[in-house]
């Protein structure tokens, strides 16, 4: 018998139960997964308090790393005993072992290690589709990334630094502008005493920015609008503040033909060709030391709900692992 989170109703972190679950073998096209690291995301707090519903009882996270065990019928793309991590639905990476699809797991690199995976086979194709999909950054840009001291905001600040753009990232401390700083955010906001459109506003000499990416939402929203260039492009993908207020689409007319998108990654990665591609230059960029993961936090999976307690009160910063 492994051991798993599960949760049987939505509310706080106190709904997590750490029960014993029977894996089964793997069935055709399937493998089982012995999970060495396993990674936090927010998402996984939207799904836990029930922002985001699934049919319940169920488990929880979307991104893990270990070793394949066993492969069922038909699998030719890996094998026993090799190295892969994935990101996908439907949650339950919060586990000891697991079966999965095979064509859901990424082998893994020697240049990648298992916790380095975990923590970024979510947070770190988030920020690839971002930077390289969704508003494909260049040399001359300057970006606005909201919380830029978060998982996702660190590898956006390092990466589009190295794409050659300027980055301007909203932190709510001074520690957290500091980190944000030295991982490539040219001009770290201070939120909580700083009006951030007004300080977009001055950085850029009044011209905005070509895109905002504000995973806040609520709180946000106005106000990162506010920071956009006519023609720019608001990239809502997250709610860590609540959701966004129904949609009038005269903020945007009104703002100079501003562009909204609400991408989720698993449209981005629907076609095995796109998710081995975006991975790839993820691990590409992490091998180059261009991108350097921040795995600041580690819990033992079983104690998930001080984890998540943490998440949700902003004391966490860059990425964290749960320890199965």
């Amino acid at each position: 018998m492994t051991k798993a989170i599960r949760y049987d109703r939505t509310g706080g972190p106190e709904v997590m139960q750490w029960v014993d679950v029977e894996v089964g073998e793997p069935g055709e096209g399937e493998i089982r997964v012995k999970q060495s690291a396993c990674g936090l995301n927010y998402i996984d707090v939207y799904f836990r308090s029930g922002l985001y519903p699934q049919q319940l009882p169920a488990g929880l996270g979307m991104e893990a790393a270990g070793d394949v065990v066993a492969v069922g019928p038909g699998v030719t793309g890996v094998k026993a005993g090799e190295r892969v991590a994935y990101v996908g639905r439907p949650p339950g990476a919060y586990a000891q072992e697991r079966v999965l699809r095979a064509d859901q797991v990424i082998r893994l690199p020697d240049t990648i290690s298992d916790e380095q995976a975990a923590s970024v086979m979510l947070q770190g194709l988030t920020a690839q589709y971002l930077l390289r999909r969704t508003y494909r950054v260049k040399a001359g840009d300057t970006i606005l990334i909201q919380a830029a001291a978060g998982g996702v905001g660190l590898i956006v600040c390092q990466w589009a630094k190295a794409l050659g753009a300027t980055v301007i990232g909203t932190v709510g401390s001074d520690e957290k502008a500091e980190i944000a700083r030295a991982h490539g955010c040219d001009h770290p906001i201070v939120y909580t005493r700083e009006d951030f459109t007004a300080r977009v506003r001055e950085i850029t000499n009044g011209a905005g920015v070509p895109v905002v990416y504000d995973s806040i939402g609520k709180d946000t929203y106005v106000k990162s609008l506010d920071c956009l260039a006519p023609l720019g492009m608001f990239v809502s993908f997250g709610n860590a503040s609540g959701p966004l207020p129904p949609i009038d689409s005269s903020e945007f007319s009104s703002r100079g033909s501003l562009f909204f998108t609400r991408p989720t990654l698993f449209s981005y990665i629907a076609k095995r060709s796109d998710y081995e591609a975006m991975t790839a230059e993820l691990f590409e960029v992490i091998a180059s030391g261009k991108v350097k993961t921040s795995i600041n936090q580690r819990y033992a999976l079983k104690d998930v709900g001080e984890a998540h307690a943490d998440l949700e009160a902003r004391r966490t910063t860059g990425s964290t692992i749960l320890t199965p």
